[in-house]
Order: C-alpha cells, then structure tokens, then sequence
C-alpha cells in the first residue's frame, strides 16, 4: 500500500514536470530559444532587447536604445557544424553593420572533448575570443586571415567552431549587405563535367596540364614558417634533417571525373570507385610522400581527418573514415612512388562543384609541449582544367532527384557494414555459440568447473571485444531514439550505421521471444560482464558478499523500472534531455569512454562497481533501466527452458541461496523478470554434492546397486509426481 502511494505521487510529479517541459521542448535548437539563454549585453556591448527573427534571413536585430546595432544568428543555421559526436555544434553570435563580430557564445555542444579533462570553460573561453574578427577581411581572404587558436586534444572540434562562425558569418554578412558584402555572383552559367570524355594519359601529362595538382614543402620551408610565427616554443621545436629534405609532397586529382579517374585509377578501380559513389558525390585522389602524414592517426580514434579539410567558397568538407579509402598503387607506369595514396568522398551535401575552383587545407601541427601544439596552415589549390568542361549552357541544368539523398544514406550504412565485415563476424560466432548453450543447456551444464570457466572466458570477450574496442553497448537511449524514430517517421537508416549494435537488437528481439531478458543481460551487456568479473575477483580475495533480506530485495528491485518509465516518458518530450537524465547508465564512462572522463561520472561509475564488490549485480538488480525496458516485453517469451524439482523451494533452499541476483523466490519459483540466465540453477540441478535430489538418487542407487538411470540423465525418477514438470528461470 505504501509502495502503491509512492509511485502514485511519483508518477504525478513526474506528469507535471513533463508539462513544464513541453514549451521548452518545442523550441529546441533554435535561434530563439538559444536568445533566452542570452542578454542583449552578452553579444553586443550596452545592447539592452532583442527583436523578433526575420523571416527572410534567420537573424534577430541585437537593439541598444531602440536602435539596431548588430544582428544575432546561429551558426548551425547556415553552415554544417557537426563535429566527433555527430550532432551541431551551436554558437551564437553577433555582427555589427561593418561585418564585424561583436560578440560569440558557444550555447551546446554534445562534444565528447569535455569529457577526457578538456574542460568546457576552456572551448567557452576560445570561443568568445572570436568577438572582433573582421569578415570583410576574411572574405578577402577565404577565410585565413586570422591565426588560428587550437586547444590541444580538441583540434577538430575547435576547428569546426572556427570554421562555422567565419562561413556563417560571411553568409550573414552577405544575405544582409553588411560592410560592403553582396552575395556572390557567378561570373556565367554554370558549368558542367563532360561524363563522355575518357581519354586515358599518362602521369606526364596530368601533371602537366594541371589534372594533378602538386604542392610541395621541405623541412626548411617549415622551420621557416614557424620562425615567422614569433612562437619560441614552436621555434625550439625544428624539424629534423637538413633543409631541403623532403618535409611533405602532396598531390591532388579530382578522379570522380572519368578520364582523370580512369588515368589513375585504371580501368577497374575506377569502376570500383563509380561503385562507392552515389549521385551527386564526388571524390579526391589525395598523395604524400615525406616525413610528415597528411592523414595523421587521429582519425583512428575519433573517425574524422583533421589535417586536411576541403574548402571551396563559403563551404568546407571535413572527411571521416566512412568517406575514406585506400588505394594501392597508380595505374600510370610513369608516376612517381608515395607513401600514401587515398581516396576521400566528397558528399552531396556538400554542394561541391566540380567545375569550380576550390583548394584542400592542409594542417601542419608542431608539439610545442607535453600537451600543446602549434599549428601552420598551407593551401594546395585546384581548378578542372578547361578540357574536361563542357561547353557554357545559356542556362543552368537543374535536375531533380528525390532519390539521392535516400541513395547517400542507403550507402553510407552499406560501406560502414562492409568495413566492420571482421567485427560483424566475431559477433556472429558469439551469439551463435551462445545460442547453442541455450538449446543444449542441459549438457553445457553438465562439468560445473567447465561451465564456469566458459562463462568467465565469454563474459571476457563480451566485455573486451563487445564493450572496450567495439563499443558496442547497448543502452535505453537507444530504444529513446527509436521511439523518437516512430513518432517523426520511420528510417532505417541511422540505425544501420552501426552493425554490431543493430545485430545485437535485432538478436535480443528473437531472445525475448525464447528466454527472456536474461540472455542480453547475463553475457552480452559489456558493464554485466564488468560487474560479474569484478565480484568474482572479489570473492577471490574473500572480500565479504551481502544477502539483502528477501522483503528488501523484493521491494527494491522495482526501482529500476521506475528509472525507465520516468526516462521513456522524458524523451517523449524531448530526447536531448532525456539522454542526460540517462547518464543513470554508467555505460558511456565505464565501457565507451573507458573512465576518461570528467571525475562527478567517473566517481558515480566506480561506486556502482563498489558496490557490486559486496552485492553481486547491483547496478542490474536495482536501477538499470535497460534492463527494465527488456524485462516488460519479456513477459511473452515462448518457452519455459529452466529444470526444477518439485522439492525446489520446500524444502530445497540451495538454487535460491547461491543465486547471483536473487532472482528465485523462498518458495522455488524463478522470477523471470529478474532472471539473467546465467544457468548455475542448472549446475546445481545436477550436481552431485549440492543438489539433495540427486544426492538422495545416488544414495539410493549405491544401496540398490542400480544404474539410476533418470538420475544420471538429469531428470527426477520416472514415478515421481513431478517428473515432467519444467520451469523458466
């Protein structure tokens, strides 16, 4: 009755918050709701209102004293800031009518950056140091006419920040005529790629009459470069060798155009490369040789290239590993050797033109620290050169295709698919070895010590290959975005772009249907897994374990559905900020950021492994919603797979003692809902020291002389009154 009360009030708060929320919510994201979070004074000195967002231009007027002094506008209204998350970095700022910045503020972000010591003071700090950049001088000058200021470990997100607010803003700057700024014009009609033309030359050739562009820097080039940023530390740091060694030479081919691809490519990795692109994509063939990489290694941990990016006219392209191949050699028998030799997808989205210049930007970065870099930049520039242009059309061709933006999608998962074909296959293995000990539990069971050790080993796996390298965690924010999915229209692209995690949903689906939650929860959840092999070292150094009292357990266990419930209905309303009240899983600390993370999540993660030192599980049994959210559709599972004996229960309390998450009751039936299968139940079940049953047949056949032959299959005697009988654990 109590418990009745309780949940009855909470679900009341709970509904009157919801409703608190409902306004916020909609506004989401937007410029106008960002301006809420904001004073006038924060973008504009002595500036006291805001007007209302123009409908033509997404600005609003920043007024000081009724008059208009400066226009405020999102960044991720008018160019991409995506950065390592995969989600808008969002900054508002401010320019005045001499296309000035008077004011920036970093308002949201979901960069992970924050979270491995990096601390969000710091971004917030570098950012609103942009407050003064002129964009007439940066329109000039293609947007490099400032230093760029680099947080070492956050190159790629600060680069998206300072990449966003000076395109922004010259888009801003030119939608509204401000310093002198007018849209760009194009100097004719728009020209077109002749697709016809595939004529095959030679390396001479191409780099000849300008299809492979070259830029090349030597070691004293550099050494020079960095003496004129006046930076002593970076000056210390020379490069090693003798001047006109070879520091790095880059070459560059737009190879999406036939005749260029076909050169270089040959014949079949063109059509290999026509294969990887979909309509209105495009692609570079980037080459290097030298001592300094132009791909780096930091796309290995974060998927995204930060010493190169694309840059053509007021939009840029920064490339991450799904839009990146490698090639082995040149088709050209004359070419010279490199290092490397890559393949980078330009997307649709972009709007690339390939009929119009654009140059790709190359970041040369120096450690001037334990922790701190310098940074140089340098341009290697191409135009299609004229041959391979069609003729100027008195108008522009427009064609319209609905199917492209589908098609980029479908691809993107397809490649992602393909790349991840070995992780794909080990999980494969798992689930189909794991299947196996379902169906045959019984004889997987039958050595305690063999079965025990394969559990370990399987729970090793799950927790090494699935959760530290694959990061394939599954979580309720998942089943969030699913929902969120349903209720704006249903795709399933974003949930194919990570294959272990949708094989993995798409397993504990069938599993629901056959054995409950348990066969997720008790060996393919990575933190489970965690959680179980740090108790069992616990108990290897007799660290005391805790039996709560059943009417406690019992009355405890609801809370995690609680959690869930209470998170479902959140994201309801808003998914941002359901996905922070879901930090209650710890598994973004513990499994996919590996504890390098800031310490409040670090200090929570360890606790709950704390307390599972003394309470096998804890974190499973009394709070995780995941579990929660798989127990309730568990409840139409098909087949009831778990052995028991009539005297389970009464009087037999062995099974219900030594479960690890007191999923059976004192009167011998299991619990389902709380059940993680991890099948000591049926260990016990026929074993010859614990199980009093078997104990007693065994007795029985050493005074009769008699084979037990039920006995020694795992099942009660053929008369006993309960012998088919079978229960789910």
């Amino acid at each position: 009755m109590v418990l009745t009360r309780a949940l009855r009030g909470w679900l009341a708060a709970l509904v009157i918050t919801i409703a608190a929320l409902v306004a916020a919510a909609a506004e989401a994201d937007s410029l106008d709701s960002f301006l809420t979070e904001l004073t006038p004074a924060d973008l504009v000195p002595g500036a006291d209102g805001f007007g209302p967002v123009r409908s033509d231009v997404p600005v609003a007027p920043v007024l000081k004293a009724g008059e208009t002094v400066a226009y405020a506008f999102l960044t991720s209204d008018f160019v991409g800031t995506t950065g390592y998350s995969g989600k808008p970095i969002h900054v508002v700022a401010a320019i005045d009518t001499d296309a000035v910045l008077t004011g920036v503020k970093l308002v949201k972000h979901s960069e992970p950056i924050v979270l491995i010591g990096i601390p969000n003071s710091k971004m917030v700090k570098l950012t609103e140091s942009y407050a003064g950049l002129d964009l007439k001088a940066e329109a000039a000058a293609g947007g490099d006419a400032h230093d760029l200021d680099i947080i070492s470990g956050a190159t790629v997100t600060i680069m998206v920040i300072d990449d966003s607010l000076v395109r922004a803003g010259i888009k801003v700057a030119r939608a509204l005529g401000l310093g002198g700024l007018s849209p760009v014009q194009p100097d004719g009609p728009k020209r077109e790629v002749d697709m016809a033309r595939e004529e095959v030359a030679d390396w001479t050739t191409l780099a000849g009459d300008g299809s492979v562009r070259r830029m090349t820097l030597d070691v004293g080039q550099i050494n020079t470069a960095f003496e004129a940023t006046g930076d002593q530390r970076a000056i210390r740091r020379r490069e090693r060798g003798a001047p006109d060694d070879t520091f790095i030479d880059m070459h560059m081919a737009l190879v999406s155009v036939p005749s260029i691809g076909k050169s270089l490519l040959g014949e079949a990795e063109y059509q290999n490369l026509t294969s990887w692109l979909k309509e209105g994509e495009h692609a570079i063939l980037v080459l290097g040789r030298g001592s300094y990489s132009f791909k780096g290694s930091g796309y290995v941990r974060g998927g995204i290239f930060d010493r190169v990016q694309l840059i053509q006219g007021d939009a840029s392209v920064r490339f991450f590993d799904r839009q990146h191949k490698r090639l082995g050699s040149l088709a050209t028998a004359d070419s010279p050797s490199f290092a490397e030799l890559d393949l980078f997808k330009i997307p649709a989205d972009a709007e690339f033109d390939p009929a119009e210049p654009f140059r790709l930007q190359l970041l040369v970065q120096r450690s001037v620290g334990a922790l701190e870099r310098a940074f140089l930049t340098f341009d290697l520039g191409y135009k299609l050169p004229e041959q391979y242009l069609l003729p100027a059309a008195p108008a522009p061709k427009v064609v319209e295709d609905d199917t492209s933006e589908a098609a980029a999608k479908a691809a993107l998962w397809q490649r992602i698919w393909k790349d991840r074909t070995v992780e794909i296959g080990v999980l494969a293995v798992m689930l189909l070895v794991l299947t196996g000990v379902f169906f045959f539990q019984f004889q997987a069971t039958v050595n305690a010590r063999t079965f025990y050790w394969f559990r370990i080993g399987y729970l090793t796996v799950t927790l090494v290959f699935l959760g530290w390298y694959a990061n394939a965690q599954l979580s309720v924010v998942n089943l969030m975005a699913l929902a969120g999915s349903l209720r704006s229209g249903f795709s399933w692209d974003a949930f194919l772009l990570d294959p272990l995690v949708f094989i993995q949903w798409f397993a504990v689906a069938a599993a629901l249907l056959f054995w409950g939650r348990g066969a997720y929860c008790g060996w393919l959840c990575p933190f489970g897994a965690l959680q179980e092999l740090t108790n069992k070292i616990a108990r290897a150094f007799k660290v005391p374990q805790i039996t709560l009292p059943w009417g406690l357990h019992e009355r405890l266990w609801p809370a995690k559905y609680m959690i869930f419930l209470g998170l479902f209905a959140v994201s309801m309303v808003s998914i941002p900020l359901a996905e922070t009240y879901a930090e209650v899983e710890p598994f973004k600390t513990a499994i996919i950021l590996k504890f390098v993370r800031d310490w409040p999540f670090v200090l929570f993660a360890v606790a709950l492994l704390l307390a599972g030192l003394f309470i096998e599980r804890f974190y499973c049994r009394y709070m995780c919603p995941l579990g929660a959210a798989l127990a309730i559709p568990a409840r139409v599972r098909m087949f009831d797979w778990l052995k028991r004996y009539h005297e389970c229960g009464h009087p037999c309390q062995t099974c219900a003692n030594e479960c690890p998450v007191q999923a059976i009751h004192p009167t011998g039936e299991i619990n389902p809902n709380e059940c993680v299968n991890c099948l000591h139940c049926q260990v016990l079940y026929q074993s010859e020291a614990k199980c009093p049953v078997v104990i007693k047949q065994l007795k029985r056949r050493a005074k009769t002389g008699s084979p037990a032959p039920d006995i020694a299959l795992g099942r009660p005697p053929a008369n006993h009154p309960n012998a088919n009988r079978i229960k789910v654990s």
